[in-house]
């Protein structure tokens, strides 16, 4: 069987002003603390693919503009709104004002399995990822509405946090 791979040109893709105008999806990232520029690249890249709203980039997060981010974001950060805050728990009590239900993505006493989660549709989520050594910090989890957790089988406890996004906006979304 040959299947011809397409061209970006036959892919349909909107502009970052057609993402920007599409309306909202009642998404929303928020990174704590995470070290890498290219991790945060590649957040803006897979929120893009996702439709996520916005990302608040917290603490020592690099922000755009930045030639690591752009590397792996391909341009993502000019289509994916984002706001840095000096603390992630301002960030979350913004959000939690504007009525968004907060998920904490760590492995908690009492975190629900990804594949037990089930989106309500007439809410908004904001989902909190950690930094690649430490996770969501435990104020962070303390002020969240529920943890989340991605099964894992194998002999590592954690997975890279840009892997993890890209798992947890793919069950979400689809």
């Amino acid at each position: 069987m040959k299947d011809r791979k397409l061209l970006n040109s036959e892919l349909n893709r909107i502009s970052p002003e057609e993402y920007k105008a599409s309306g909202l999806s009642g998404l929303v990232l928020v990174l704590d603390n995470v070290r890498s520029a290219y991790n945060i690249g590649s957040a803006f890249r897979t929120a893009d693919a996702f439709k996520v709203d916005k990302i608040y980039l917290c603490g020592i997060c690099a922000t755009p503009p930045s030639a690591e981010i752009h590397k792996t974001a391909l341009g993502a950060e000019m289509s994916v709104d984002w706001v840095h805050c000096d603390r992630t728990e301002d960030a979350i009590e913004r959000l939690k004002a504007e009525g968004f239900t907060i998920v904490s993505v760590e492995q908690t006493e009492n975190s629900v399995k990804l594949p037990d989660f089930q989106r309500d549709p007439s809410k908004k989520y904001a989902f909190v990822f950690g930094n690649e050594v430490d996770g969501v910090q435990q104020s962070v989890v303390d002020a969240s509405d529920l943890s989340l957790e991605i099964p894992q089988y194998g002999t590592k406890h954690s997975l890279n946090v840009s892997v993890s996004i890209g798992v947890v906006l793919a069950f979400v979304v689809l």
